[in-house]
């Protein structure tokens, strides 16, 4: 299923280009290294074809009428062959094995206008939305809101699972399902196709999506012994869906909406902005995945991230849209927005805090996930792939309780979100 990663004859072309944008994404990679590789595989694989053509060359020749000497060095030849084949085909799979594992470190090339830099503060604010609340009490976090109203338990569900998990009760319940059922509302009256995605994935798939399904580092869970993985996010599962396929271009965009969800082992992740619901491992999402030509893949970009911002207006949730710096991007992607909502209990006097990212991988995943299509000139060519949060619900919840919290310990529900719920508040509780 996997058959390429980054196109080699661009890496060639265009090798300084590449180098500065691994320095740019504060990478470790060497495609130096791997076009030496890449030349050393193909030579290996001229010699081979050569190797098999006289093996066979020598096998025809033995079927006929020969001189004893004639055939006496037939068959020295064919045993050295039988030899030197072997070990050939073996130095051609390392070769092939440290090339794939070169070409796997080189990130996607990041988007000329996305800015350099490696931390939060790097990053560009494009704009903003909302007027940010002001209390005439001192505000909760989501943390003390959700122990007070009995929405959520932390503390029984890291003695059942452990740290980072939590219990959803009372309204907080239909408060999730109302969040996933109006984004996947807006979704579809966008031409989108709602799905209910596994949660699980082959490994191949992960990888080839661009997250690492094994070792320290690694965000997922591996399923031991079985291949698979729990998914980080739907665009793993959606991204599979044409994974191997042509497409055509009337197919195109393929739009797909995916509710799914999602399992992270956030590893390393700590600090004063990780407590509570923001940064778990699992939670409920709604994904956006689309599949596009390269002519429409940043016009598709934009209507992702404008289909965000459309969700939490109507969520009456300030926020700010950030182009996230190159840092920041992750391997596969070309170019990253990122809407931050204002959450009032975080830090002393609140912050901004991601709730939603879209990314454009152009071809990157593409490539390592086989998903092509036939332009109108029968040219055969690679989709663009790209992703964006149509709600993360956990991280939603946050910002909602927060925003929404008043003066007498309750909650107001927004207005698009009452015909989903059933309530318009949620009362406090003596």
């Amino acid at each position: 299923m996997i058959q390429g990663m980054i196109d080699v004859k661009h890496l060639k072309e265009h090798l300084d280009q590449h180098k500065a944008n691994i320095t740019a994404r504060g990478m470790v990679a060497d495609p130096e290294r791997a076009l030496e590789l890449y030349e050393r595989r193909n030579r290996l694989q001229t010699e081979l074809d050569e190797l098999r053509r006289l093996r066979n060359d020598t096998a025809a020749r033995m079927k006929g009428k020969l001189e004893q000497s004639e055939r006496e060095e037939l068959i020295a030849e064919g045993k050295r062959l039988k030899n030197e084949i072997p070990a050939r085909e073996h130095e051609f799979e390392q070769t092939d094995h440290q090339l794939r594992g070169e070409l796997e470190r080189i990130p996607n090339l990041a988007h000329p206008d996305a800015p350099i830099g490696k931390e939060d503060k790097d990053n560009l604010q494009l704009r903003t939305w909302g007027e940010i609340p002001k209390f005439d009490f001192t505000p909760k976090d989501h943390v003390q809101l959700g122990s007070e109203l009995d929405l959520i338990d932390f503390e029984t569900a890291t003695r059942v699972t452990g740290p980072k998990f939590y219990f959803l009760k009372n309204q907080a319940v239909f408060l999730e399902l109302a969040l996933a059922r109006f984004a996947l509302d807006k979704l579809q009256g966008h031409g989108f196709t709602p799905t209910i995605t596994p949660d699980i994935a082959r490994e191949e798939v992960v990888s080839g999506i661009g997250f690492n399904p094994r070792g320290e580092e690694s965000n997922i869970y591996t399923l031991e012994g079985t291949g698979t993985c729990l998914v980080g996010t739907a665009e793993i599962t959606l991204g599979g869906y044409h994974a191997g396929k042509m497409l055509t271009a009337s197919e195109l965009p393929i739009r797909l909406a995916g509710l799914s969800h999602c399992f992270r082992r956030e590893a390393g992740a700590a600090g004063q902005f990780s407590k509570g619901l923001y940064r778990v491992h699992q939670f409920t999402k709604v994904e956006m995945f689309v599949y596009t030509t390269p002519e429409e893949s940043e016009a598709e970009h934009d209507r992702l991230c404008a289909i965000e911002e459309e969700i939490f207006q109507a969520l009456e949730i300030p926020y700010r849209v950030v182009d996230t710096c190159t840092g920041d991007l992750g391997s596969p992607a070309y170019r990253k927005f990122d809407l931050e909502a204002w959450m009032p209990g975080r830090g002393e006097s609140g912050d901004w805090g991601e709730v939603t990212s879209t990314s454009n991988c152009t071809d990157y995943q593409a490539r390592r996930l086989n998903v092509r299509f036939k332009d109108s000139e029968g040219r055969t060519r690679m989709v663009h792939m790209l992703n964006g949060t149509a709600i993360a619900v956990s991280r939603a919840l946050v910002a909602l309780m927060e925003n929404f919290q008043q003066a007498d310990g309750s909650i107001r529900i927004p207005d698009a979100l009452i015909p989903y719920t059933g309530f318009d508040r949620i009362p406090a509780r003596s």
